[in-house]
């Protein structure tokens, strides 16, 4: 393992590049490159990288942390580098104090195929129309993880769910579940139908209640963004679900909502 790890001195070092000012190469285009945050995340982007899903560039640790994230190393292909820096010199290179010291560079390898073609025939899938909140994002992941959900669909006003927040929120499960985020909200959804899957629109307004939904071998749950919700159009033009609350709320976070419904949902279709 020693023999694996290059110490970096200065902030300067070409070599380590992408990690600088991380919070600010955040709002630039990625081209499905991305910064993956703590343990806990690079152990799942190891696990994809093993799957051939993501691909792992390189690694930057502070030196403390080398350690207790050796067994997650091992796993990794030996030409990816690791670099390793004290807190003096880590904390200048991302332009903060990171706490946690682990940091990775990744890159998400994309399918030649649409992830509906590669959906298995009994499937329960989410999609999100206009999520723009990367803390809602990497929330609907992790529920999407949680209640055996086969694929998240986001149409492309849906915020970058490699956004580190949204990442690092989802507890890594964006490295899991398998996603696209393209088109808009109607083509999305004219090729899930097409696919044969039933689709229920979630809305405080919603016709049926989400425990009343009817199990089918293709679900799709809709969720729209905080505020406005889905657009009236698409609660027209298919299912439409509610979460029964108390009277005088509005609505519920779409994160606490997705997970409520997913939950409903893939007990209704015995997947949990």
């Amino acid at each position: 393992m020693a023999a694996r790890l290059v110490a970096i001195d200065s902030a300067d070092d070409p070599r380590i590049a992408e990690f600088r000012d991380i919070r600010e190469r955040d709002l630039t285009g990625r081209q499905n490159r991305f910064i993956a945050e703590g343990t806990v995340v690079l152990r799942m982007l190891a696990e994809a990288s093993s799957r051939g899903s993501f691909a792992t560039e390189k690694v930057l640790l502070l030196r403390n942390r080398v350690e207790g994230v050796a067994p997650i190393l091992e796993r990794l292909a030996d030409d990816v580098p690791v670099y390793v820096a004290e807190t003096e010199v880590l904390d200048r290179i991302v332009g903060f104090h990171l706490h946690r010291g682990v940091l990775a560079l990744g890159r998400r390898e994309i399918a030649e195929t649409d992830l509906v073609d590669r959906l298995p025939r009994r499937s329960l899938v989410l999609v999100g129309c206009g999520i723009s909140n990367h803390d809602n994002a990497g929330s609907m992941f992790r529920n999407a993880a949680a209640f055996k959900a086969d694929a998240i669909f986001l149409d492309e006003t849906s915020c970058d769910p490699l956004y580190r927040k949204a990442l690092r929120v989802s507890v890594g499960s964006v490295l899991s579940v398998p996603y696209q985020r393209k088109g808009t909200a109607p083509d999305v959804l004219t090729q899930l139908a097409a696919s044969g899957f039933d689709i229920w629109a979630l809305s405080p307004r919603g016709e049926t209640d989400i425990r009343a939904i009817p199990p089918a071998e293709r679900m799709a749950l809709v969720v729209g963004t905080e505020g406005e919700g889905l657009p009236p159009s698409l609660l027209e033009r298919f299912h439409s679900a509610r979460i029964p609350q108390s009277e005088g709320l509005d609505s519920l976070n779409v994160a606490t909502a997705t997970g409520i419904a997913l939950f409903a949902m893939s007990s209704a279709a015995k997947l949990i």
